[in-house]
Formats: structure tokens, sequence, C-alpha cells
């Protein structure tokens, strides 16, 4: 019973340390550049150069593998009656899906280069 009341505080305690982090760090970049000297266009123009249009597609990679690697894991575990499977396929679909979010992406910025 503990355990269920603890798992919704941890969650919500641990996406708000997520959001406090990334303002925090986003904010000292930013005084970081004021303190070089960068002009508001300049500093505009270096995130624009910084920012990476295949996010989104890696995460979505990533976690249909995670799905992937759950439902099969739930699947054998219940075939099988062995635990393990779960964790065992969670850890290498995920590390497949981030090899295979790599080379699609690579895929992807090859093509960019080549265009510009």
């Amino acid at each position: 019973m503990l355990v269920g009341i603890l798992v919704p505080i941890t969650f919500f305690l641990v996406t708000g340390l997520v959001w406090v982090s990334y303002i925090f760090f986003r904010s000292k970049e930013k005084q970081m550049m004021i303190e070089k000297g960068m002009s508001y266009e300049q500093m505009v123009e270096f995130i624009k150069q910084r920012k990476n249009p295949y996010t989104l597609l890696k995460l979505g990679i990533i976690s249909i593998f995670f799905g992937l690697g759950l439902g099969i894991g739930l699947f054998l575990e219940d075939a099988h009656y062995s635990e393990g499977w779960i964790p065992l396929l969670l850890f290498v679909s995920v590390g497949l899906g981030m090899v295979v979010a790599f080379v699609v992406t690579k895929k992807y910025e090859m093509e960019d280069d080549k265009i510009k």
C-alpha cells in the first residue's frame, strides 16, 4: 500500500526536478552567451544551429522498441512462467532501438548535407 502512494509522489518530484534543471541550465547558458558579448541575433542563430530536427524521430523509434520489448517480454513471461524476460527484452530492445535511431538519423543527416 505504501508503494502505491510513493509512486505518484516520486513521479511528480522527478518530473519537477527535470523541469527546474532544464530551466536553470538554459538560463545559465544564456547568461554565459551574454557574458561573452554575443548579441541577441547571434544567440538566436547559435541556438538554431544547435537544434537537432530529428530528436522526435529518435524518441519515437526508441519508444516503439521499448513497447515491443515490453510486450514480447510480458508474452514470454506468461507463456514460460519464468521471470527475467521483461528486463532482458527491455534492455535489449531499447539498446537496439538506440542503434536503429542512430543509423536512421545519420542517414537523414547525410541526405540533408547532400542537399545543402
